[in-house]
């Protein structure tokens, strides 16, 4: 059962480890139950992916589950995603698959298959893939100043906000969408009288989860720094319950 923590961050000791571009790695665990991590860039490329990939694949380590990463667009085919409970984009920007790649993807999803979006994974050309827009719920515009920002629990009763507090500031760089999310369940939103320079006053949502075209979609816009992802526990916990919905595993 999830545990309640509070909103300050705990310490972590996690390897810091280099990312190539085209690398691809992989971590035991159970064969039953694998997790892709994709973190292509085709545009503005953030530093924190080099620590996110290791701790997205050391918490997968602890919960017994089998993980690859790679950075390789031609990796996304049938029969390589088949293998996957969920396909996890940490902080992909701009046009970062091709046609073939995209629809075998699409097909993933229809099939069942569990989506991450982390972060950046919002940031993509206005129609390029109207499909997409849709999986991740709201696409990127700007954002102000890294700043604290009170991050509001709406679902506390979900797997990835049940350990959390109501309240919760931290430091994070916040993203404006072209349009607010529709058809999504949201999770956090920002309170936007505690930041400046929200694009959506009153109504900023942040994180959110949702059923898509035969499969489980979940977003957070959390995850800017490389400290979200070294010394952040209650962002950690919430980024696995996050996997775990869209993966369709149980709560652990």
């Amino acid at each position: 059962m999830w545990k309640r923590i509070p909103g300050l961050a705990l310490p972590l000791v996690i390897l810091f480890m280099p990312v190539a571009a085209n690398a691809q790695q992989a971590a035991g665990g159970d064969a039953d139950r694998q997790l892709l991590i994709f973190s292509r860039t085709a545009g503005f490329r953030h530093g924190s992916i080099n620590v996110a990939v290791p701790a997205i694949t050391a918490l997968a380590e602890k919960k017994g589950v089998a993980v690859h990463a790679t950075e390789d667009p031609a990796f996304f085919t049938d029969e390589n995603l088949a293998r996957f409970d969920a396909v996890i984009f940490v902080s992909t920007t701009g046009q970062f698959l091709e046609e073939a790649q995209r629809a075998a993807f699409e097909r993933y999803i229809r099939n069942g298959g569990g989506y991450v979006g982390i972060h950046a994974a919002s940031d993509v050309p206005a129609g390029w893939w109207p499909w997409y827009e849709g999986l991740v719920g709201a696409t990127f515009r700007n954002h102000p100043r890294n700043q604290d920002a009170a991050v509001i629990v709406v679902d506390p009763e979900h797997v990835s906000t049940a350990m959390l507090e109501p309240r919760w500031t931290r430091y994070d760089e916040w993203y404006n969408f072209r349009a607010l999310p529709e058809g999504v369940n949201v999770l956090l939103r920002l309170d936007t009288d505690s930041y400046e320079g929200s694009g959506h006053p009153g109504n900023h949502p942040i994180a959110w989860y949702r059923e898509y075209d035969g499969g489980r979609a979940f977003y957070t816009g959390l995850g800017h720094t490389n400290e979200s992802f070294t010394e952040d526990e209650a962002f950690l916990a919430h980024l696995w319950g996050g996997i775990s919905y869209a993966a369709g595993f149980a709560a652990e």
